[in-house]
């Protein structure tokens, strides 16, 4: 029972530690957009893409590659995360091995075991279908980047299809692979559980400290340099337009 305790206390607080982070990261990026990483991306995306479709003819076959390789990028996590999900349902039905010799300390039962695959199975099955979402974006961006919309933003019935709204596409195709990506890094902890409760929790620190390196902005050349103000008369900007 004493042991039974520890993964009670650690996973919880572990699990809490990486929600919060996280909590704290959404704000970050949706007030201080310059101080992150996935903010000044999302701004530079909508550069890029609204320099693309300045002339079609020009930078079509370019745009489309890249987004082609943003989509062979997510296809890999997909398939990565299909794979792993049907090895680690093997290892939930299989009962040829003594599962209980890898622990340290922690919940040695059969619902224990059960309990931990099965919550690594759910984050690779997340991963799986936020990468499959990531690429449906990038492939209708790729077709949507060669639209010549300066020739069309003189009909009322497409003055929706503008740069803004590609750009909105695109990042939207981003966000799905960094959420796929997440969940990735969230199944490192919960596999560590197999070992234990300590383990687990120690990785979710570590974990944190290496997002955080990732996640901020501290020298990004010119886009660490714009305040917190072009950003959000950016957005107003592209709002009117609309």
């Amino acid at each position: 029972m004493e042991e039974k305790v520890l993964d009670y206390v650690l996973v919880p607080s572990g699990l809490f530690v990486m929600v919060a982070y996280h909590i704290w990261l959404v704000y970050r990026i949706l007030k201080h957009p310059n101080r992150t990483v996935i903010g000044i991306n999302a701004v530079n995306r909508r550069f890029w893409v609204r320099a693309m479709m300045e002339d079609v003819s020009k930078s079509g076959v370019l745009a489309v590659q890249t987004l082609r390789n943003n989509i062979m990028a997510s296809t890999l996590l997909a398939s990565t995360a299909i794979m792993l999900s049907s090895v680690i349902a093997v290892l939930m039905t299989s009962g040829s091995w003594d599962k209980s010799a890898l622990l340290v300390l922690g919940d040695k039962s059969q619902l224990g075991f059960s309990i931990k695959f099965f919550s690594i199975l759910v984050c690779f099955l997340v991963a799986f279908l936020l990468n499959v979402q990531s690429i449906r974006c990038y492939s209708h961006a790729s077709i949507l980047i060669n639209v010549p919309f300066k020739k069309m933003s003189s009909d009322q019935h497409y003055r929706h299809l503008t740069a803004e709204y590609v750009a909105g596409m695109v990042n939207r195709g981003s966000y799905f692979w960094s959420l796929g990506l997440r969940a990735f890094y969230f199944s490192f902890p919960l596999f560590l559980w197999i070992f234990g409760p300590i383990p687990m929790f120690l990785s979710c620190f570590v974990l944190i400290f290496l997002l955080h390196f990732l996640d901020a902005s501290l020298d990004s050349g010119w886009a660490a340099a714009i305040s917190d103000n072009d950003f959000h008369n950016y957005d107003e900007e592209l709002a009117i337009g609309h």
